[in-house]
């Protein structure tokens, strides 16, 4: 991530990242903005302040001289998770910050805009290129609260009694195209990103593995089939389950995905258009690493290692890259044997852990990701959640095994003992 060749253009896609943040919270009412439904969630103007903070921590406290922070207070109030940089309020109580107010975080937000203005087209040539680096981070890191963003205020929305719209949707009228298996070789394959371009540095460095045969499916597991598994007692039966999702069912009571709802004999899901009748061709979505798990002992195979995805879809052509949100996942076009990243999260067999040979940015930013390779598990792909361009083929998401507010879906693999 450091060292790698940046664009000219940063300043450019800096300010049209920031407009993009305030378009996303433009359906919010002045109250929704510090919302905070669950304990995973974030209130939409902790979000706009925590990006705003990221740049003024890693880039103007260290770049510019002299630089005089817009409020001493908000070092602690917007930290989320770095002990190396100071003290930070728990998560739990962001929602109890109803001051500052938004419009004072709106103007900090334009304070640091200027700021950085000023010092990328201030700053010598040595400092330069390291500045970009740190600013194209920051980039990178506020489209991830843009997703964080869209799932924060879903999440909002459907705990909000009036159920409110938080955007438009366009559902495809078309049937999923019938699953086929598509067939890897096995042998040496090469994972990870290169040193060209943007990566985090989880994704590095790249490395060989071993992969055995295998299977992927080529879509996604749909709403129809998912129903099938619901409709057969999955949520009843013990023998699919790994031993902490079951105990997690039976203790929160879950029967279907988040989002959905039974009325009658029928089946809807919330969506930004409000709660809708379940689409049975649509990929199934916000569901745990352990639902994913369990539908897919179910159907007699099983979820694919991270390895095994990146080798797939770094071999194939994909779907074209989404140049907007759609904030819903689609049903697969008529035209794709080989359905893309883009509608869900992917959730994979793997355990988020280190690459071989792994090494975190030095000081603070080390803090980004390495910290959490314990106890969460990996995705792939990206969302109709995701910022376009945001991610990759070699992206590695992850999350505890029980989230599911995120959009994660499911996608079958075939291995050896699967045929």
């Amino acid at each position: 991530m450091i060292g790698m060749k940046t664009t000219s253009g940063v300043y450019e896609r800096f300010i049209e990242t920031r407009k993009r943040t305030l378009e996303i919270c433009s359906v919010l009412e002045r109250d929704d903005y510090m919302v905070q439904a669950t304990e995973e969630t974030s209130p939409p103007k902790w979000h706009l302040a925590h990006t705003t903070w990221f740049f003024e921590t890693f880039a103007l406290k260290k770049y510019l001289k002299g630089y005089k922070e817009f409020d001493s207070k908000f070092s602690e109030l917007f930290n989320s998770y770095y002990n190396s940089i100071g003290e930070f309020l728990p998560k739990p109580n962001r929602m109890l910050l109803s001051r500052p107010s938004l419009e004072m975080i709106l103007q900090y937000r334009h304070y640091v805009e200027s700021q950085i203005e000023a010092i990328l087209h201030g700053t010598n040539d040595t400092k330069l290129q390291e500045l970009k680096d740190i600013v194209l981070l920051g980039i990178n890191h506020e489209e991830q609260h843009q997703e964080l963003l869209v799932m924060d205020i879903k999440e909002n929305m459907f705990r909000s009694p009036f159920r409110p719209r938080f955007g438009s949707m366009h559902r495809k009228t078309t049937k999923a195209r019938k699953l086929e298996w598509i067939a890897f070789e096995g042998g040496i394959s090469e994972i990870g990103a290169t040193d060209t371009g943007f990566s985090f540095d989880n994704e590095l460095p790249r490395h060989k593995v071993y992969l055995y045969p295998y299977r992927i499916a080529s879509r996604l597991v749909t709403n129809g089939e998912f129903l099938e598994f619901i409709m057969d007692g999955g949520y009843d039966n013990p023998a699919h389950w790994l031993s902490e999702g079951w105990a997690l069912i039976r203790n929160e009571r879950w029967k279907m995905p988040h989002y959905w709802e039974k009325h009658g004999d029928d089946y809807y899901c919330f969506t930004p258009a409000g709660m809708k009748k379940l689409n049975p061709d649509e990929p199934v979505c916000h569901v745990s690493y352990y639902e994913a798990d369990a539908y897919a002992r179910w159907s007699g195979c099983r979820l694919p290692t991270e390895e095994e995805w990146e080798n797939a879809f770094s071999s194939r052509k994909s779907s074209p890259k989404r140049k907007e949100y759609t904030l819903h996942p689609s049903v697969q076009a008529s035209s794709d044997k080989f359905q893309g990243p883009g509608e869900c999260w992917e959730w994979t067999s793997s355990a988020y852990l280190p690459y071989p040979g792994f090494k975190p940015l030095k000081g603070p930013l080390g803090e980004y990701n390495g910290k959490f390779m314990s106890q969460q598990m990996t995705l792939r792909g990206d969302s109709a959640a995701t910022p376009p361009g945001h991610s990759r083929i070699t992206y590695r998401n992850f999350y505890h095994p029980e989230s599911r507010w995120q959009f994660a879906g499911i996608r079958l693999c075939r291995g050896p003992g699967h045929d």
